[in-house]
């Protein structure tokens, strides 16, 4: 009978753990987090994470457009603690919603040519980034399939397409917007934000004009652009960036702006304490070290 009971100990302990550690699991805080979806390599797989562990909470991360993101929350449509997101456009909806305060500069980044290993244009694009071709001819090749992200609401898309805008003077190009990128807002082209990067990986499209650190979360070969067309210099920005203007269907202008990252804890936080910290970790030496480990560069400028 004892060896029994032994027998049944051995079985149950283990089962007890796992129930423990299910409640200790439940019992946790959860700190929700709407990120600008280019970000999803480093919220999910280090910043996250490494919050989660040192503040025994869970952490649930939600990658979308940044502007579709904003709309969500400032039409309640959508909870969360933190929103980083890029460009001080989309943090503008909220705020005007009444739904954040001051937004603090995280990190920056800059528009490359992001290009696909298993394209059967890569040696293309590998002559380009030696400076053997010019990428734009690249780009403009007859059956080239190029991704990117709906402009109307990701900044990514709007900002791909301010890029080849200034392209066009800086190389001077007339038509070449056009000749790359069709209509604005041209359905061959749009893939959401998250399946940008893994449809270049996968062969499914040739190339995308796209955030620097995106490309590197994914391992992606990259051709640099100049300074006047990257979106990168704060400096520029009166010179070259600002004169960028396109307007949609719908009569929405696209303006370019720096490339920043900025986060804010929301007014109607659920964890507000658990989002303050989580902010104060970006701007930290740790999370920069996270950020910069993920190809992002430091951030630009100051508060909104």
């Amino acid at each position: 009978m004892k060896r029994g009971y032994r027998l049944l100990a051995r079985w149950l302990s283990p089962l007890l753990l796992l129930s423990a550690a299910a409640v200790l699991a439940t019992d946790a805080p959860v700190l929700r987090v709407a990120y600008a979806g280019s970000m999803g390599v480093v919220m999910d797989q280090s910043l996250g994470p490494a919050f989660a562990k040192a503040h025994g909470a869970r952490f649930e991360g939600v990658g979308q457009g940044s502007f579709a993101l904003a709309r969500l929350l400032a039409g309640k449509q959508m909870q969360a603690d933190v929103f980083v997101a890029i460009t001080p456009p989309p943090m503008k909806v909220v705020r005007d919603a009444g739904l954040a305060g001051r937004a603090v500069p995280v990190a920056s980044t800059r528009m490359v040519v992001i290009y696909g290993p298993k394209s059967r244009f890569a040696k293309d694009f590998e002559a380009a980034a030696k400076g053997e071709k010019t990428w734009y001819e690249v780009l403009r090749q007859s059956g080239l399939r190029i991704g990117r992200t709906d402009p109307a609401v990701d900044p990514q898309g709007a900002n791909a397409l301010l890029t080849l805008q200034l392209a066009e003077t800086y190389y001077h190009q007339p038509g070449l917007l056009k000749d790359i990128a069709g209509e604005l807002q041209n359905p061959q082209q749009i893939f959401a934000e998250p399946s940008l990067m893994s449809r270049l990986e996968a062969g499914q499209i040739d190339a995308a004009v796209g955030y620097a650190s995106a490309a590197f979360s994914h391992h992606l070969p990259t051709i640099d652009l100049p300074d006047e067309i990257n979106l990168a210099q704060p400096s520029l920005q009166e010179a070259w960036y600002g004169k960028a203007n396109l307007t949609l269907a719908d009569g929405k202008v696209l303006k370019a702006q720096p490339l920043v990252f900025y986060a804010a804890v929301l007014t109607d936080a659920k964890q507000a304490q658990l989002a303050a910290d989580f902010v104060q970790l970006l701007q930290s030496a740790a999370g920069q070290a996270m950020l910069r480990e993920r190809g992002y560069d430091p951030p630009h400028g100051e508060a909104l």
